[in-house]
């Protein structure tokens, strides 16, 4: 089982680096200034994991399930789910860009929002900015950098994107199902609010996204599923190593369960249109 979770996450990361080229992510970032990165920093982190401390006051969860829905809400860019999204017009590139830049964001902010969000709890909370970096090399620019070498190398490579991606989700599924399997009696301690609180919260990082960028569509809904795709895995690593927060998984794992509804529901009723100018230039 301990290896289920890091096998999904590098498969699912090895195929976004299939379709992945370092110049077109260089050019996505140059599409922003510096105004819309802030905005968009404050969406991707800020927003969704305040949003998450409100729920969880407002629906009276216990101080684990506060802290799981905390911490899914404080960490992004977790792989994309599929590839479909493509299909629906949605920019897979863009999508992969927005995943590099949150990764490279998680040492530098969520120490930070962490160590305040616990001392609103009375709790001195503190992950080493190094030991994150050291998780987002090994577990996403490792796999990221193996599929752009491997899609170079072999051109026809790409089209296994598809399989590994679909192995990558059913692992992580799987992983998810079978701890629930596990926990069973324990679960009945976790209020029945618990999945209410997590499609909230992925409904919030949508919106955020939406209410804080302007520009073109094609990016801001791109940037709005990505934002609504959470990191659960890290969530779950940094809910035991650091925190330290019993019950904090079913909440985490309502919410891995419950964002793809969420993504394929938006992504139906609204598909990506594009319009100019460009995100980030003269809006």
């Amino acid at each position: 089982m301990q290896y289920l979770l890091p096998a999904s996450v590098f498969l699912l990361m090895v195929s976004v680096g299939l379709s992945l080229k370092l110049t077109e992510v260089v050019a996505h970032w140059r599409r922003l200034d510096w105004f819309m990165w802030g905005r968009l920093g404050t969406a991707t982190f800020i927003i969704p994991s305040a949003l998450a401390l409100i729920i969880a006051k407002l629906f009276q969860l216990s101080l684990g399930e506060t802290a799981g829905l905390f911490l899914v809400g404080v960490a992004p860019g977790a792989p994309l789910l599929t590839r479909n999204l493509a299909r629906k017009g949605f920019d897979m590139q863009m999508a992969a860009s927005y995943q590099v830049w949150a990764a490279l964001m998680i040492p530098l902010l969520i120490p930070i929002l962490v160590a305040v969000a616990g001392k609103l709890y009375g709790r001195d909370i503190w992950i080493p900015p190094a030991a994150l970096f050291k998780q987002i090399v090994l577990k996403q620019f490792l796999p990221l950098t193996v599929g752009m070498i491997a899609s170079r190398a072999f051109p026809r490579i790409s089209r296994f994107q598809p399989v590994l991606n679909v192995l990558g989700n059913v692992l992580l599924t799987t992983m998810i199902a079978v701890v629930l399997f596990k926990m069973g009696p324990a679960l009945k301690a976790i209020t029945p609010l618990a999945p209410v609180a997590a499609l909230l919260l992925a409904v919030g990082s949508i919106a955020a996204i939406l209410l804080l960028t302007s520009g073109d569509a094609l990016v801001k809904q791109t940037f709005a599923i990505c934002n609504a795709n959470r990191h659960v895995g890290l969530a779950l690593l940094l809910s035991g190593q650091y925190v330290q927060a019993r019950h904090a998984l079913p909440i985490v794992a309502c919410y891995a369960l419950l964002a793809p509804v969420v993504v394929f529901v938006y992504a139906k009723c609204y598909p990506a249109q594009t319009v100019a100018p460009p995100m980030g230039r003269g809006n």
